[in-house]
C-alpha cells in the first residue's frame, strides 16, 4: 500500500486565501491579517510579506514560545506573573512574538496574556504572529479567498480534531503542507524564518548597522517535542538562549529540575539519580522505557549549555518578573562586550536591566565609552538611561560639548515638535537639508523669551569660540576620514566611534564645554518638547526656580506661536499643560524654600543670574506671567519694601508722605533703614556704587570691626569698572548682617557683636532716600496728575483768548515734558536692540495710547496758535482731555481695592471688541435695509454711510424713533417727488417696522444681554481673585516708580537736564558702557555660590516631601498592600 507524501499527492499554486479575519463573540469585533502559505516557503518571501503588505516594522527582539498543544491548567498567580512579564518585554522591546496560533495549550494563555493589548485596529497592538498548519484549523475553508474580510469565531468543538484560531493575535502565517488534522507543517517553516529574522540587521546610531535581531525562546509546559526544541535551540549556530518557567508542568518543570540538580560534570551525578529522573519522565509523559532514556538523554545535552539555558521561578532569584528573565538570558546568551549589551539594552529601553545586569560591581569601563551611549539615550529620548549613566559615572561636564549640542538639536528623532517652523521664524528663506547652528537656537530662545533677554549663543564671545571649535571639529574630521580611508579593514561602526573619539580628544581642555550643561540641555529638551527630559534636566544642577520660570516662558510662548500657526490644537494645549507643570514646580519649590529659610530666599529672588541675560529671579517671572509666583508671600514682602525704599513707617503711609511732599520739614520726623538694611535691599548698580563710595567715606578705623564687613577695603572705582567681578567681590559687606535686615543670614561669632549696631543715614541720604522712594514717587506724580487736570479742565471750560493763559502754558509745559519722558522710557529700557526697546516699552498698553494722544494734543496747540485754525486747536484740546481723565485708571490700579476693577473694565473692553463685531454684522443687516427701502432716490454720497448707522445704532440704547416707525401715508397729497413737511409713500415701506422688530429681538436682547452675560462672568472670575491679580501686577507698578525721575512733570525737566549732563559729561570721557537700571543683589561668588547649596537642597527636600505625599495617599497604599499580598 502506498504511503501519503506531500511530494506525491499534492502540488504547489499561488496561494488562494489570504486577507482580514474579524473575531466575533466580543464586543468588539477584533481584526488580524492572515495568509496561507506552503510549508517550504522561503523565509525572506515572509519577512517580505511582513515588513512591505503588512508594514510591520522589524523587530528588535523575536520571542518564540513554545509548549503543550493540549490544554492544560497554570496556577493563576504564575500566570498572572507570566502574562505580565510577557507582554512587558514584548512593549518595551518592540518585540514580535511567534506561536503556534491555536487557541489551544500554551497559545492560549499567550493569547490571555494579550487581552489588555486588544483593540479593534491593527496599529498600536503587541505584534503577536501565529504560525499554524493550515490543516487543523477549524472552518478553513471559510478563508478561502483573496483579500476577504473573513468573520470568524474562536469557539471550538469539544469532539472536533480541529483547532480555531485565537482572536488576540495579530497576525497568522497558515502553513500548508497538505495534510489534515496533523501538526508538524508549521515546525520548518517556523525555524527557518526564525533563523532569517536573527539575521538581519536593524539600525542605531544615527543609522549605522548594528548587529543582529535577537531570538530568545520561551518555554511553558509542553510534551516530549519541547525538549528536543530546547536541545535544538541551545545547540543551534549561532545559539538561542532559552528561558524555561519553572512550575508551569511537564517538560519546563524536568528542564527546570535537570538545570538545577544536574551538574557539569556527569560523573558526579549521585547514585540512583539516573533512574529516578527517568522513573519521572516516564511517569510525566505516559512513555515507555526507552522513550523515556531517550529523553533523559537529550536533557542531559541541554544542560551542557546551561549558560544558555535561564530558568524563571517565581518569587525566587534575582530576576522577579519574567521579562527581567527573558532579557538577561539574552545579554548572557549574546556574549557581547559589555558596551554592546548596553546599547542592546537601550535599544529596548530597559534601564532595570541595565543597572542590574550591566553595571555591576567591578565592571570597569574605558575613558569616554559611555558618551555615545549618553548621546543616544538623549536623542533617543530615554531619561532613565540618562539618569542610570549619570550615576555610574558620565560627567556631563565633559560629555556636552558645542558640537554635540548642535548635533542635538539637528537630531530628527524623538516626539514631534515646532521646532522647524521657530527656526523659520528667525531665520528666513533656509535651503533643504539645512544643519541648524547654536546662533539659530539663540535667535529663537531670543525671540520667545522675548524683552531684553539676550541668549549667550547669540553673543560675539560665544561666536567667536563657536567659530574656532567648529573649525578644529572640521580639521580632525578631515584628517581621521583621509586615515579610515586608506584601511578598508574598518567597519562603518568603528569609522563612527573613532572619529567621535578623535574629535572629543582633540577637544579635551578647550572651552567648548559648558559650565551649566543642564541649563542647555533643559533649553533643548523644551525646545524639542520632551516633557520629561526636560523635567529630568531641571531636577539636575543649579538655580531650579529660576529654570523651572524660563521652561515654563518658553513653553508659553511656542504655545502661543502653535496656536498663530494654525497647527495642530492638541500641539499648543500639549504646550500650555508644560508651561503649567512647570508653573507649578516653580511656585511650590519658591513656597518650600521660603518655609525652610526666608532671608535666603528673598537673597535667591533678586540677585544676579549671569547665566540668564543678567536678569532676576523675580524679573523672569514677570517676564513668564506667573501671577502665582509673583502673588506668593515672599515676593509680596520683597515688593512691599522695595515700594517703601528707605522708609521704615508701617502705619498711615500715605497720609505722612503726602505730608513730607506739602511741609518737607516734616521729612526729618520720618524713621528710617540703617544704612546696612539698606545694602541689603536690591538696587541698580549706580545705588550700589553710591553705597560703596560712603561705605569709604565713612571708614572710621578707631571702631574695631571684622575686616571686610563694615569697613571694606578702600578701592578706587569709577562708574564704567561696576558690575563686573570687582564690584561683585566688593558686595560681600552686604552678606553679614542678620537682626533688622531684610534679608538675614548666616553669621558667626566674629559678627555676633554688631547684629544690634546700625548706623543711621545722614541728613543729606535720608531727604535724598524719602524722595527717591517709590512710593514718595507715586504720590508726588499723582498730585501734580491731578494739579493739571485741574488747570486742562480750567483751560478748556473757559474762553480761550489769543495769547495763552499761564494755566494753559503749564498744561503744555506738562505734556510736552512728558513726551520727553517717554522718549527716555523708550530709550532707557532694557534691551540693546532699538526696535526691541520700543517693543518692550510698548507692553505697557498706555505708553503707546499716551504718544498718540501727545501727538494729536501737540497738533492742536499748533492750530491753536493758528489765527485761521483757532477754533480746532481748541476742538482737539477737548478731545484729548478725555484721553487725559481716563488716564487716571492707571493711578487708581495701584490701590489695592480699586486696581481689581480697573482690571476687570480693561478685560471687559477686549471682549466688548468681539461683541462689536457681531453687533456690526447685524447692525449693518438692518441698517441698510432701511436705508435702501425708505430712500430709494438717494443719490451716491459719504452722508449715506451716517444714515445706514445713526438711526439703528440709537435703538439698541431704547430711542427707537417712535414717529417714523410706521407714518401714516397721506395718498391725497402723496407725489412723486414729495412736498415738505409730508410723507411720501415708498413702495414696500411696511416692511420696514416688520424688520425693526426682529432687528431690536436680535440686538437688544439677544447681543446685549449676551454681552452683559460675559461682562458678568469676567466680573465673577476677577473678584474671586482680585487680591491674587493685584499681588501679580504689582510688581510692574514698583518698578516703573523705581525707574521713574524724582521730580514730576512739568518740574522733570531738571531730571531730564541732569540725566543730559552726565550722559554729555561720559562722552566727553570717552565712556561708552551705561548702568543696569535693573534693581538686584550684587553678591560675591561664595554668597552665590551658598544660595545655590540651599536651593539645591530644597529641591531634593522638596521632592522627599513630595514622595510621602504620594505614598500617603490612599490608591498607593492600597496598591503597595495588594502587591506585597499578592493579589
Amino acid at each position: 500500500e502506498e504511503h501519503w507524501s506531500t511530494s506525491r499527492h499534492s502540488e504547489v499554486s499561488a496561494t488562494d486565501a489570504f486577507g482580514t479575519i474579524e473575531f466575533h463573540g466580543t464586543s468588539h469585533p477584533l481584526k488580524a491579517q492572515y495568509v496561507r502559505l506552503v510549508s517550504d516557503t522561503r523565509p525572506e518571501h515572509v519577512l517580505q510579506l511582513f515588513t512591505r503588505e503588512w508594514q510591520l516594522e522589524l523587530p528588535k527582539l523575536l520571542i518564540t514560545v513554545h509548549g503543550g498543544k493540549a490544554n492544560f491548567h497554570l496556577q493563576s498567580k504564575l500566570k498572572k506573573v507570566l502574562c505580565r512579564g510577557l507582554v512587558k518585554a514584548a512593549k518595551t522591546t518592540g518585540a514580535w512574538i511567534f506561536t503556534g496560533g491555536t487557541n489551544t495549550g500554551v497559545t492560549r494563555h499567550v493569547g490571555e496574556a494579550l487581552l489588555s493589548e486588544r483593540t479593534p485596529q491593527l496599529r498600536g497592538r503587541v505584534v503577536a504572529i501565529g504560525i499554524a498548519p493550515w490543516g487543523i484549523i477549524e472552518n478553513r475553508k471559510d478563508l478561502i479567498g483573496a483579500k476577504r474580510v473573513v468573520q470568524y469565531y474562536s469557539i471550538s468543538s469539544p469532539k472536533s480534531r480541529f483547532a480555531v484560531l485565537n482572536q488576540h493575535h495579530s497576525y497568522f502565517v497558515l502553513a500548508d503542507n497538505g495534510t489534515t488534522g496533523k501538526y508538524g507543517a508549521e515546525i520548518g517553516l517556523r525555524k527557518r524564518l526564525e533563523k532569517h529574522i536573527s539575521r538581519q540587521k536593524f539600525y542605531h546610531r544615527s543609522n549605522v548597522q548594528w548587529c543582529g535581531i535577537p531570538v530568545v525562546c520561551v518555554i511553558v509546559e509542553g510534551g516530549l517535542n519541547t525538549v528536543r526544541t530546547v536541545l535544538e535551540y541551545v545547540t543551534d549556530l549561532p545559539p538561542v538562549p532559552v528561558v524555561v518557567c519553572d512550575g508551569s508542568g511537564r517538560a519546563a518543570d524536568l528542564i527546570a529540575f535537570a538545570h538545577r540538580y544536574i551538574p557539569d560534570d556527569e560523573s558526579k551525578l549521585p547514585e540512583g539519580f539516573r533512574d529516578q529522573l527517568i522513573t519521572t519522565i516516564k511517569k510525566t509523559f505516559q512513555i515507555q522505557q526507552e522513550q523515556a532514556e531517550q529523553v533523559y538523554v537529550e536533557l542531559l545535552q541541554s544542560i551542557k549549555k546551561k549558560d544558555l539555558i535561564t530558568v524563571f521561578r517565581m518569587g525566587e532569584g534575582p530576576c522577579k518578573e519574567l521579562d527581567q528573565a527573558v532579557l538577561s538570558a539574552l545579554l548572557k546568551g549574546q556574549f557581547l562586550p559589555p558596551v554592546d549589551q548596553l546599547n542592546l539594552a537601550l535599544t529596548w529601553n530597559r534601564a532595570d536591566l541595565a543597572r542590574s545586569d550591566i553595571f555591576v560591581y567591578g565592571q570597569e569601563w574605558a575613558p569616554g565609552a559611555l558618551e555615545q551611549t549618553m548621546m543616544d539615550a538623549l536623542t533617543m529620548d530615554r531619561v532613565d538611561f540618562v539618569q542610570l549613566l549619570l550615576e555610574n559615572g558620565v560627567s556631563m561636564h565633559k560629555f556636552l560639548t558645542i558640537p554635540r549640542l548642535e548635533e542635538l538639536y539637528c537630531t530628527k528623532h524623538g516626539p514631534s515638535n515646532t521646532f522647524r517652523f521657530l527656526v523659520k521664524e528667525v531665520r528666513k528663506n533656509l535651503p533643504s537639508g539645512y544643519r541648524y547652528t547654536l546662533y539659530d537656537i539663540g535667535l529663537v530662545v531670543e525671540k520667545l523669551m522675548g524683552g531684553a533677554y539676550r541668549s549667550a549663543y547669540c553673543r560675539r564671545k560665544f561666536r567667536n569660540l563657536y567659530s574656532t571649535v567648529m573649525r578644529r571639529m572640521s580639521t580632525v574630521s578631515t584628517l581621521r576620514i583621509n586615515r579610515i580611508e586608506n584601511n578598508v579593514e574598518k567597519s562603518a561602526p568603528t569609522l563612527h566611534t573613532a572619529l567621535n573619539t578623535e574629535a572629543s580628544a582633540a577637544l579635551l581642555g578647550t572651552d567648548s564645554t559648558f559650565s551649566h550643561p543642564f541649563n542647555e540641555l533643559l533649553i533643548w529638551a523644551v525646545l524639542m518638547k520632551r516633557q520629561k527630559m526636560a523635567t529630568f534636566m531641571w531636577q539636575n544642577g543649579e538655580e531650579a526656580i529660576v529654570r523651572a520660570l524660563v521652561a515654563s516662558k518658553l513653553y508659553w510662548a511656542m504655545a502661543h506661536e502653535a496656536a498663530q500657526d494654525d497647527l495642530e490644537a492638541d500641539a499648543s494645549e500639549e504646550l500650555r499643560h508644560n508651561a503649567r507643570e512647570f508653573e507649578k514646580l516653580a511656585l511650590d519649590l519658591l513656597d518650600y524654600c521660603y518655609r525652610q529659610d526666608e532671608g535666603t530666599t528673598l537673597q535667591l529672588l533678586t540677585h544676579e543670574l549671569q547665566n540668564w541675560s543678567k536678569q532676576t529671579c523675580l524679573g523672569l517671572a514677570v517676564a513668564a506671567n506667573h501671577s502665582g509666583f509673583l502673588a506668593h508671600t515672599a515676593n509680596q514682602m520683597l515688593l512691599a519694601e522695595l515700594w517703601m525704599g528707605a522708609l521704615r513707617t508701617r502705619k498711615n503711609v500715605s497720609l505722612k508722605v503726602i505730608f513730607g511732599l506739602l511741609f518737607p520739614p516734616t521729612v526729618l520726623w520720618l524713621e528710617f533703614k540703617s544704612k546696612e538694611e539698606l545694602q541689603l535691599m536690591p538696587q541698580t548698580e549706580e545705588e550700589h556704587y553710591l553705597d560703596l563710595q560712603d561705605d569709604e567715606e565713612d571708614s572710621n578705623p578707631d571702631v574695631d570691626d571684622p575686616p571686610g564687613v563694615l569697613n571694606p577695603p578702600v578701592i578706587n572705582l569709577d562708574t564704567d569698572s561696576l558690575g563686573g567681578p570687582l564690584a561683585r567681590k566688593c558686595s560681600s559687606v552686604f552678606n553679614r548682617l542678620e537682626n533688622g535686615s531684610l534679608f538675614p543670614m548666616d553669621t558667626d561669632a566674629a559678627y555676633l557683636k554688631i547684629r544690634t549696631r546700625k548706623r543711621p543715614l545722614r541728613l543729606g541720604r535720608k531727604i535724598y532716600e524719602f524722595y527717591a522712594a517709590p512710593v514718595t514717587k507715586f504720590w508726588s506724580h499723582a498730585i501734580a496728575y491731578g494739579i493739571f487736570l485741574c488747570f486742562f479742565t480750567f483751560v478748556v471750560l473757559v474762553k480761550m483768548r489769543p495769547e495763552p493763559s499761564w494755566q494753559e502754558v503749564y498744561v503744555i509745559a506738562y505734556i510736552v515734558t512728558l513726551a520727553v519722558e517717554k522718549i527716555r522710557e523708550a530709550m532707557m529700557s532694557e534691551p540693546e536692540n532699538f526696535t526691541q526697546k520700543i517693543i518692550v516699552w510698548a507692553v505697557k498698553k498706555w505708553n503707546p495710547c499716551d504718544v498718540v494722544v501727545i501727538v494729536v494734543f501737540l497738533v492742536g496747540v499748533a492750530l491753536r496758535f493758528t489765527p485761521s485754525s483757532h477754533a480746532e486747536g481748541r476742538l482737539l484740546y477737548c478731545l484729548t482731555i478725555m484721553y487725559w481723565y481716563i488716564r487716571l485708571l492707571d493711578i487708581l490700579s495701584v490701590n489695592k481695592y480699586l486696581g481689581p476693577y480697573v482690571t476687570m473694565i480693561g478685560k471687559m473692553v477686549i471682549n466688548m471688541m468681539y461683541f462689536v463685531v457681531l453687533l456690526l454684522v447685524i447692525l449693518m443687516s438692518y441698517g441698510v435695509a432701511r436705508q435702501s427701502i425708505l430712500h430709494p432716490q438717494e443719490t451716491a454720497s459719504w452722508g449715506l454711510v451716517k444714515n445706514i448707522f445713526f438711526m439703528p445704532y440709537w435703538m439698541i440704547y431704547g430711542e427707537v424713533f417712535a414717529d417714523s416707525i410706521d407714518r401714516e401715508c397721506l395718498t391725497a397729497v402723496c407725489k412723486t417727488d414729495g412736498k415738505p413737511g409730508e410723507y411720501t409713500c415708498q413702495t414696500g415701506s411696511w416692511i420696514n417696522p416688520a424688520i425693526m422688530a426682529v432687528y431690536l429681538l436680535v440686538a437688544n436682547i439677544l447681543l446685549v444681554n449676551l454681552l452683559i452675560a460675559v461682562f458678568n462672568n469676567i466680573f465673577i472670575e476677577v473678584n474671586a481673585i482680585s487680591q491674587h491679580v493685584w499681588k501679580s501686577q504689582r510688581f510692574t507698578v514698583v518698578m516703573e516708580y523705581e525707574q521713574k525721575p524724582v521730580l514730576p512733570p512739568p518740574l522733570i525737566v531738571l531730571s531730564h537736564l541732569h540725566l543730559a549732563v552726565k550722559c554729555g559729561y561720559r562722552w566727553w570721557k570717552g565712556k561708552s558702557r551705561t548702568f543696569d537700571h535693573g534693581l538686584k543683589l550684587f553678591l560675591d561668588e561664595s554668597d552665590i555660590e551658598r544660595i545655590h547649596d540651599f536651593e539645591q537642597e530644597c529641591v531634593e527636600g522638596y521632592f522627599r516631601e513630595s514622595e510621602v505625599r504620594m505614598q500617603m495617599t490612599t490608591e498607593n497604599r492600597v496598591l503597595t498592600t495588594t502587591e506585597r499580598y499578592g493579589g
